[in-house]
């Protein structure tokens, strides 16, 4: 895959993007930053062609253990010589727009001599995105699967529905559960739970794991035509986490979720294309003041960039 760029104001030289693809963490980072900000642009994201490579978003509410997961599913990878990545999405304050970005904390495969090379980490902000996955996202995965990492990892922030919004940037859906979880699994059924390619329960270690596990599996059945692979693990006692990393290495995506995904793939192509219009910000303004309707707002911003 060899991807062709578009510079939205600074300048970039094709020289960064080769040494990123020689192995480059400095050049690779910086040309990060530049799709985060908006300042390096794919061409033509139709023309991309991942097939031999995947990108996996890790979603679940918060708590249920998906930052101790993604470090195991890096360790057992990279063990096994492959290049992985980690997207770690981080809630931004809606008054500051700042961000923690605390996830390498659990992080301690990025420690190990032995294979901390294969592995690379970036923390996101959530920023202005309107779910919980910004849109950039996606290039940055594209990026990172061009300069060799096989596999990349997106954790999200786990905020309930807008965890739809994963669809939009990975080719993979897998939803986190755990133990005790009650009633609230009634919520994502509507959602993410009918979309995943895969479910976990993680904390097969606490009491509980495996009688939700078995109602999971007995509902879904019920439910849908078409079972999204599912796994009981305890990744604290790395336990299952092995072949869990082994299957969804090669994990298959349903005709359901396929279908899911090109849908938020127009929704996320519709939000980005007004979200980085340039004169958004006027149009928010002629709202405000009252001469300038919705329906015209987005004509504008729908016609003209």
């Amino acid at each position: 895959m060899v991807l062709d760029f578009i510079c939205v104001g600074d300048f970039v030289t094709r020289q960064e993007l080769l040494l990123a693809r020689q192995g480059s963490r400095r050049d690779l980072a910086r040309l990060l930053s530049l799709i985060e900000d908006g300042s390096y642009l794919f061409d033509d994201m139709s023309r991309i062609d991942a097939s031999r490579d995947m990108s996996i978003a890790i979603t679940g509410s918060p708590g249920v253990g998906k930052s101790v997961l993604c470090d195991q599913l890096l360790n057992h990878w990279a063990s096994s010589g492959y290049n992985v990545a980690l997207l770690a999405v981080d809630p931004s304050s809606p008054r500051s727009g700042g961000a923690l970005l605390g996830d390498r904390i659990r992080l301690k495969s990025i420690d190990d001599d032995a294979i901390k090379d294969r592995i690379y980490v970036r923390s996101i902000a959530t920023r202005k995105s309107t779910g919980s996955v910004p849109l950039i996202v996606r290039d940055m995965a594209a990026l990172l699967h061009d300069v060799g990492y096989q596999r990349v990892l997106i954790e999200t922030v786990g905020s309930g529905q807008s965890e739809l919004r994963c669809a939009a940037v990975a080719d993979r859906i897998v939803l986190v559960e755990g133990p005790a979880r009650g009633d609230s699994i009634q919520a994502e059924k509507a959602g993410l739970l009918e979309l995943a390619d895969a479910v976990i329960v993680n904390k097969a270690d606490i009491e509980g794991a495996r009688k939700h596990f078995d109602e999971l599996k007995e509902s879904l059945a019920l439910e849908q035509d078409e079972l999204p692979q599912m796994f009981l693990v305890s990744a604290l006692e790395q336990t299952g986490t092995k072949e869990l990393a082994d299957q969804l290495f090669n994990l298959a995506s349903t005709q359901r979720a396929k279908k899911s995904r090109i849908y938020q793939h127009l929704l996320a192509s519709h939000e980005q294309r007004l979200t980085q219009h340039p004169g958004l910000n006027e149009v928010l303004d002629l709202i405000l003041e009252g001469t300038l309707h919705i329906d015209d707002a987005l004509s504008h911003l729908n016609g003209s960039s």
